[in-house]
């Protein structure tokens, strides 16, 4: 179904609840709304229920680079491995080809991820 005809479809039941809310005595149009307060509340604390916490595991002091990315990978083990890696191999190549120390490169990777999970949870809202 493409963008327009759900964009339609919307509009069409936008119309006929609010037909139907006017045709309403004012006690029952109270209902209505707790009743859809009541279904929004419950959508949003699905979707938020199903996000995981993430793992907590530490990090070693000599941990490597590949560890890190491994170790981050455990812990947002509820992330799209393939966007949250792409930017992650940019940073392990930056190690690698330009000898960036890894502490640094760690200390971005963690906040990668992090980030990538907190733009999980704010989507899920």
């Amino acid at each position: 179904m493409n963008a327009q005809v759900r964009n339609h479809l919307r509009k069409d039941n936008v119309k006929k609840l609010l037909e139907m809310y006017r045709k309403l005595p004012p006690q029952d149009q109270k209902t209505l709304v707790d009743l859809a307060a009541f279904l929004v509340a419950r959508c949003v604390n699905e979707k938020t229920a199903q996000i995981s916490q993430p793992e907590k595991i530490q990090r070693s002091p000599d941990e490597s680079v590949v560890k890190a990315i491994q170790r981050l990978s455990a812990t947002y083990f509820m992330l799209d491995k393939s966007t949250v890696l792409n930017e992650a191999s940019s940073l392990m190549a930056q190690h690698v080809m330009q000898g960036r120390p890894a502490s640094q490169v760690i200390d971005e990777l963690e906040e990668l991820f992090k980030t990538h999970y907190q733009k999980l949870c704010e989507d899920a809202k």
